[in-house]
């Protein structure tokens, strides 16, 4: 009796337990909360930070990129603080130079950016430091490097530009009036694209409780409320959402769910393939650990490195050719000149030969970079260049956005769109890195760099040479969304025509 007594008080006990359990946590959380508030001057009266509390900047800007650039070049050293973020933001090649490889062991990631985007990123390349970057980076460039995989990734591109691209954009170039989310296709594209290179997979192909649709939103939300977290005035307010599982937190959790479902089929259906004597980079990772989850957080890297990047730059590129039609006529010449009248599928080294259009992009991606801006967290006391004083434990960000519509940097012409700034002679020229950090500088240099380049060299040179495509709101100024890689908002409708010279491809 006495027995039965106390095993029917255990669930009242229980719901105390969580009860006072719960009440601490909170507790704890509220004076973590006040804490850092105290240490961040929440309260900070100054100018910059005023405007960004009471986000008074949009009564001026569309964009939140546009009101740092605006800030940054009023900024005698290109150099400003956001105080209550605790944010030290510069677009000074000298500041990022020091940063990214004079003191690079100084500024690493750090523990606050991973933690924003930890549970969706994990331990993947680009969100950790030390031996697991280096061990992830030195399996990467092995992969990478070699003459074989550039080949396949190459071969790969092209595959998806005939079978997949010239077939969805020559039908909707049938349809009288029939518009096309240009930004959706190139996502859908590079994603395609990205699968077949870096997992071995065609998505098609994959076994998904889900559409490939669901799971492309969910990622793109995943990816924007990670994003929103950086924003918040202290890292508490999303933490605290985050425990009682609230609002934003809560669809986070639900997007990375589907999210994580992808990475498992991926994984699932390598193994299930067999991975021991393929090539892709996934491949070399599973023969090297069993660890599922460390695989999952390599999947989703790769996927935001594949197919948020790049379709975000071929996106910029269209859009910004669709107000230049001096420079996409210049594509056009180059284009008929190497290749010839018959053929639409450029050889790679076809490609190699096309400087203009290489010039072409690399300006897009001056203007419109699909990392707007970068972070690193100090790990001492330090001094930038320009003479700033970074704490310990302050973020630093650079900001390419803003470095390319610097006057001190690109010349009184910085906004305008010139091909020609990067030629010499007809021939490309390259910049300092530090000056144009969009695929990062110095030791964290982006390894898959010159493939993504060619690839939406490719794109451009297929699909410049057979179509117009006429964006349907080319002089509205861009408004992005909030992301780790800059998405238009709305997205980028189109109205695409085959042209006359050239009907068929092949």
């Amino acid at each position: 009796m006495e027995l039965s007594e106390n095993l029917s008080s255990l669930p009242s006990l229980q719901a105390s337990f969580c009860s006072i359990f719960f009440f601490f946590a909170v507790s704890f959380s509220i004076l973590s909360f006040f804490l850092v508030l105290v240490r961040q001057k929440f309260w900070c009266n100054c100018e910059i930070c005023r405007g960004y509390l009471t986000s008074s900047w949009l009564m001026e800007f569309v964009n939140l990129c546009d009101w740092y650039t605006h800030l940054l070049q009023k900024s005698p050293t290109h150099t400003i603080h956001i105080h209550v973020l605790g944010n030290t933001i510069t677009a000074n090649p000298d500041n990022i130079e020091y940063m990214l490889k004079t003191r690079f062991d100084n500024y690493p990631k750090g523990k606050p950016f991973s933690t924003i985007l930890g549970d969706l990123l994990g331990q993947g390349i680009f969100n950790v430091d030390g031996d697991s970057w280096v061990f992830q980076r030195k399996m990467a460039s092995l992969e990478l490097g070699s003459v074989s995989i550039r080949s396949f990734a190459f071969e790969v591109v092209m595959a998806e530009i005939k079978h997949r691209l010239l077939p969805l954009l020559s039908s909707y170039s049938e349809k009288d009036g029939g518009l096309l989310d240009l930004q959706d296709v190139f996502r859908r594209f590079t994603f395609d694209n990205i699968c077949k290179f870096s997992f071995g997979l065609d998505p098609g192909c994959l076994e998904l409780a889900l559409p490939i649709s669901q799971f492309a939103e969910s990622f793109d939300l995943a990816t924007k409320l990670s994003a929103e977290r950086a924003m918040a005035a202290s890292p508490f307010i999303w933490k605290i959402k985050r425990l009682l599982n609230l609002g934003s937190e809560k669809r986070l959790k639900e997007a990375i769910k589907k999210v994580n479902v992808l990475a498992k089929e991926v994984i699932m259906q390598k193994r299930k393939l067999g991975f021991s004597n393929n090539q892709d980079l996934l491949s070399r990772f599973m023969a090297c650990m069993k660890d599922d989850n460390y695989l999952r957080d390599i999947v989703i890297s790769f996927i935001l490195a594949g197919r948020d990047t790049m379709g975000s730059a071929l996106t910029s590129f269209f859009w910004l050719l669709a107000t230049h039609p001096e420079v996409e006529s210049k594509i056009r010449d180059e284009t008929d000149s190497i290749m010839h009248p018959n053929q639409h599928l450029p050889s790679f080294e076809q490609i190699r030969e096309m400087h203009y259009l290489h010039a072409a992009v690399y300006e897009s991606l001056r203007l419109y970079p699909p990392v707007q801006f970068d972070s690193k967290f100090a790990r001492q006391d330090d001094v930038l260049q320009d003479g700033t004083f970074v704490m310990k434990g302050t973020r630093v960000t650079y900001h390419p956005y803003a470095m390319g519509r610097i006057e001190a940097i690109w010349g009184p012409d910085c906004m305008e769109f010139k091909p020609q700034r990067w030629l010499e002679k007809g021939s490309f020229s390259p910049q300092s890195p530090f000056k144009f950090p969009v695929f990062q500088a110095g030791i964290r240099m982006c390894l898959g760099k010159e493939m993504a380049v060619v690839a939406v060299k490719s794109v451009a040179a297929v699909v410049v040479r057979l179509f117009d495509i006429h964006v349907v709101e080319a002089n509205a100024a861009p408004r992005f969304d909030s992301g780790l890689t800059a998405t238009m908002r709305g997205g980028v409708p189109v109205v695409v025509r085959k042209r006359r010279a050239t009907c068929h491809h092949c």
